[in-house]
């Protein structure tokens, strides 16, 4: 059975108005949808739009440009804006919340790079807010994916770089309710070794982005294999969604029927 796709409409069918972006996203084959930002949204307006569509919602990003998780001192902080993502996830009938280690601001910049701490500070203070994520996560019911991004092209200075931090770091957690996101294009930026990465982390792959590199654009773009990529994430029992999270060279509909032929 081929892998459920979703659609990113902060990135695809942005030349249609919010409402008519589910329906769009449906009649092309998608499963589901996200989106970045819970504020700003009419949650009664939008949860109709996905029924209505017969589509998902999917996640979009629980934290905020306040707080990040390797600073020990915005523990309190973070949880408390968690907690109002949570809220907007039961609201949205959304299924999870991504997650990230450093604050980001607009156009994903990270805030602070966080200089002054040491690699120690960071892990454990990551570490020591996730765990109390985590157990927030089992009594709301949803869902939270731990993003690593790339630091060369997108995201300088932000502290969760590699598949096998997130990875690890979930399972000393051990949480049902705290995975990894693992988006395709920041780790073969990052890392590469995409497929070996995969067959030994897929038990802790909780969501997937995919992206070409360079230029973040539809599959078939650039440099990665997406047919074997896909492939190989069923070939490892991954049952998750396939998140399109992508910048379309062109327009949306040319970026959809890449998206289709190469996945």
């Amino acid at each position: 059975m081929a892998l459920q796709k979703c659609a990113c409409l902060d990135m695809l069918y942005t030349e249609l108005p919010w409402k008519e972006r589910f329906q769009a996203a449906k009649d092309d084959g998608f499963d589901a949808v996200e989106f970045w930002d819970w504020r700003g949204k009419d949650f009664e307006e939008t949860r109709q739009a996905a029924e209505a569509a017969g589509v998902v919602i999917s996640g979009f990003n629980g934290d905020a440009e306040e707080f990040s998780l390797v600073d020990p001192t915005h523990k309190k902080g973070y949880l408390e804006y968690l907690s109002k993502s949570l809220d907007a996830a039961e609201k949205l009938n959304s299924n999870s919340v991504t997650i990230h280690s450093n604050a980001l601001g607009d156009g994903g910049v990270v805030v602070n790079h966080y200089d002054e701490l040491s690699h120690t500070v960071k892990l454990c203070a990551m570490y020591g807010t996730l765990l109390e994520c985590a157990k927030m996560a089992e009594e709301r019911g949803v869902n939270l994916n731990l993003e690593g991004l790339n630091l060369a092209t997108d995201h300088a200075g932000n502290f969760l770089a590699t598949t096998q931090m997130a990875a690890e770091v979930c399972r000393l957690i051990n949480s049902p309710r705290l995975k990894i996101l693992y988006d395709v294009y920041h780790m073969q930026i990052n890392e590469g070794n995409l497929c070996d990465n995969i067959s030994q982390y897929c038990d802790q792959i909780g969501h997937v982005h995919v992206a070409d590199n360079p230029g973040r654009h539809e599959p078939g773009t650039g440099e990665i294999n997406y047919k074997k990529i896909i492939r190989h994430l069923e070939e490892c029992g991954y049952k998750g969604l396939i998140g399109y999270e992508l910048f379309p060279v062109k327009d949306t509909k040319t970026a959809v029927e890449a998206i289709m032929k190469e996945c």
